[in-house]
């Protein structure tokens, strides 16, 4: 049985070292019943990271033991006691320090059964710190040849290099000191270079390439210089996030438009130019892509530890972004007036309460709030923040002395980007002094927010959502027809406490929305007729118990749960002729027969059931060799064969791609992991 996953996705390439990864796999599958630490240590950019992935992902590995997990060390902390006679295996990436160790070590049981702990380390006396005695894996560096692999299989994928480029290559490969970062790196450059410059480009990269304590900074100075102006400041905002951290896309991109860092190109939304900004940044090795969504596009991403030092660097020395950590606020005697300000706590002092004093921000235009868990800020010091110029405002990480909406924020005029924490009561009606307000978002615990009747007069509105699904933001219906449309709203959580009927009133009058959950609060029954939605490609209904549906065609994505529809009217569903992904959780369908009609979901492409009570499923895909993934949660044996029947159909008609996760054996563990 394979074993519970939690790991970071990585499309990273890995060229040679096959030997070491058989030597680790070895190491862990293999060797005495008591608990052991395999430690792989090296400089920064080696790719230990990228090969304890490889490891880690291995069949052999996967089948081996009952529980995998993946943690970074710069997150905190543990969870204690779920490792209880069971056969894990732990990945602890980019340990620095033995303090870390020391907090984690009581929460890995040593129950003689084969466990292991697999680290990767920059340092190796921290190896024998950890683990006395023990032997480390040194990683080494690539060959030139592997080098030149490496380097081929970046520009060119499969196919082969041009002989007129292969003296160019060689010679890349031979600077970059078998360091696949800075393989990396000259690949990023010179795919979004004319490959007649190539030989000039790389005479001036080889002449500053630098291999030793440095961790490649030159050569990343070198990748920074050589993007467009645009792109610049997009790079340096991932040294607001913290190092190691996976960055939800969708929220960078809102970000970045808020920012005013997009260009606004005729025929593309703003949205969509930023996430061609992504994409270039990742074509250029510069941003990793670690999860990806079910339509397609990335759903999160991060960069390199390296990177991120450099960008922390590079936005202080240009003026870009200062980070300060709560502690900075007390010993900071230095002028500090940044235009960009992201605040982390400190992780000692778990109830410390920051006080700032002495210094000033009048020029701020932006205040980030991040970390693993809530600064917590004086009610003077929270005052003392909210600069008039702020421009963007994420408060989500930061315990504001009220527990209701921050009525201060409503005097920021120029604000475009507001992320709050959950809060009690309602949205006071001054909002509506926010005209320029593009985003607002309500992280936490699912709760539901009146919005006042003048939420409509903000017409920049383009994304209104909270972090839960089962919370929203309930619209006023009182004086409905008179208010004008939020022509630019894209995205919505909504709840809903009307019949059907005010909520198409609602929705009416948001004619550009494409991404859109609605909650129901009261069961009134009766049609939900969403057809008229001309713009509208994903959808999340929930608790809508025994409506009916009508669906606009257009609809791309749909997520059903708690709907207690029969299961004869999921054909309707099937007949949507763009619908590529569809998602269904308990309840959204009741009955235990489900039979599905020849020519159903033609276009479906990914397939998610969780916890649906059907026992018996007739299920054919037709001719269609689309679907790429059917994930399957604790759903009954007959949804298990009746997959099994879809990928063997699926296979005979060509479709070899098809994936099937089945997690109904799994253990009953949630699957993460923190140090």
């Amino acid at each position: 049985m394979p074993s519970q996953v939690t790991a970071p996705i990585s499309n990273e390439v890995l060229v040679g070292l096959n030997d070491e990864v058989e030597s680790i796999i070895d190491r862990l599958v293999s060797g005495p019943l008591q608990q052991d630490i395999v430690a792989i240590v090296g400089m920064s950019g080696l790719g230990k990271t990228t090969l304890a992935n490889k490891v880690y992902s291995h069949l052999s590995v996967e089948y081996h033991f009952h529980i995998r997990a993946w943690c970074c060390f710069s997150q905190v902390y543990t969870k204690h006691s779920l490792l209880a006679q069971i056969l894990y295996l732990i990945i602890l990436d980019d340990v620095w320090d033995i303090m870390g160790w020391d907090l984690l070590k009581h929460s890995l049981p040593d129950d003689c059964n084969g466990s292991r702990i697999l680290l990767t380390s920059r340092f190796q006396k921290l190896c024998w710190q950890i683990k006395p005695g023990s032997e480390p894996h040194h990683l080494r560096p690539l060959t030139e040849d592997e080098s030149c692999e490496l380097l081929q299989k970046k520009l060119f994928a499969k196919e082969d290099c041009p002989p007129v480029l292969g003296k160019v290559v060689m010679h890349v490969a031979k600077y970059c000191k078998g360091l696949p970062l800075t393989v990396v790196l000259v690949a990023g450059i010179l795919a979004t270079t004319e490959q007649d410059c190539w030989e000039e480009i790389v005479r001036r990269l080889t002449s500053s390439i630098y291999v030793d304590n440095e961790h490649c900074m030159k050569t990343l100075e070198q990748s920074y210089n050589y993007l467009p102006d645009y792109l610049k400041p997009c790079l340096l905002y991932f040294s607001a996030f913290k190092e190691d951290q996976d960055i939800p896309v969708r929220e960078m991109l809102w970000l970045w438009i808020s920012e005013g860092f997009v260009q606004e190109i005729e025929g593309k939304s703003l949205e969509d130019v930023a996430d061609e900004y992504l994409m270039d940044l990742i074509g250029r090795s510069l941003v990793m892509a670690t999860q990806h969504r079910s339509l397609g596009g990335i759903k999160a991403c991060r960069i390199h530890d390296l990177i991120h030092e450099f960008c922390v660097a590079k936005a202080k020395e240009e003026s870009f972004l200062q980070i300060l950590h709560e502690d900075d606020f007390s010993t900071c005697t230095r002028p500090c007036n940044p235009h960009r300000l992201s605040i982390h706590p400190s992780i000692p002092h778990i109830n410390h309460v920051t006080r700032i004093e002495g210094l000033s921000f009048p020029n701020l235009h932006c205040l980030l709030f991040f970390g693993d868990r809530p600064t917590l800020l004086e009610e003077s010091s929270y005052k003392f923040l909210l600069c008039k110029l702020l421009r963007v405002l994420d408060l989500r990480n930061c315990s504001y002395p009220t527990l209701s909406f921050p009525r201060e924020v409503v005097f920021l005029v120029h604000l475009r980007y507001l992320r709050i924490r959950n809060f009690l009561g309602n949205i006071p009606s001054a909002i509506a002094a926010l005209s320029r307000l593009e985003t607002f978002a309500v992280e936490g615990n699912p709760r539901r927010y009146l919005l006042p009747n003048t939420i409509w007069n903000i017409k920049t509105l383009r994304h209104l959502v909270t972090s839960e699904f089962g919370g929203g933001f309930i619209f006023p219906i009182d004086g409905l027809e008179g208010s004008p449309d939020l022509k630019h709203l894209d995205t919505l959580t909504l709840a809903i406490e009307a019949p059907p009927q005010n909520l198409q009133k609602i929705l009416s009058k948001l004619p550009s929305i494409r991404r859109l959950t609605i909650t129901s609060v009261g069961n009134h029954g009766g049609i939900l007729v969403l057809n008229y939605l001309s713009r509208l490609e994903s959808l999340k209904i929930r608790r809508f118990d025994r409506y009916e549906f009508e669906f606009p065609l257009n609809l791309k994505k749909l997520t059903l749960s708690d709907n207690c529809q029969p299961w004869s009217k999921i054909s309707a569903i099937g007949k949507l002729p763009n619908l590529v992904v569809l998602k269904l959780y308990r309840d959204s369908f009741l009955g235990q027969k489900w039979e599905m009609e020849e020519g159903d979901f033609c276009n479906l492409r990914f397939l998610k059931l969780s916890e649906l009570d059907i026992r018996w499923w007739t299920a054919s895909s037709g001719e269609s060799v689309t679907l790429g993934l059917i994930k399957v949660i604790r759903c009954s044996q007959s949804v298990v064969n009746s997959v099994e029947q879809i990928l063997q159909e699926q296979i005979d008609l060509g479709n070899k791609g098809l994936k099937i996760v089945n997690t109904n054996e799994m253990k009953n563990w949630d699957g993460y992991f923190y140090s």
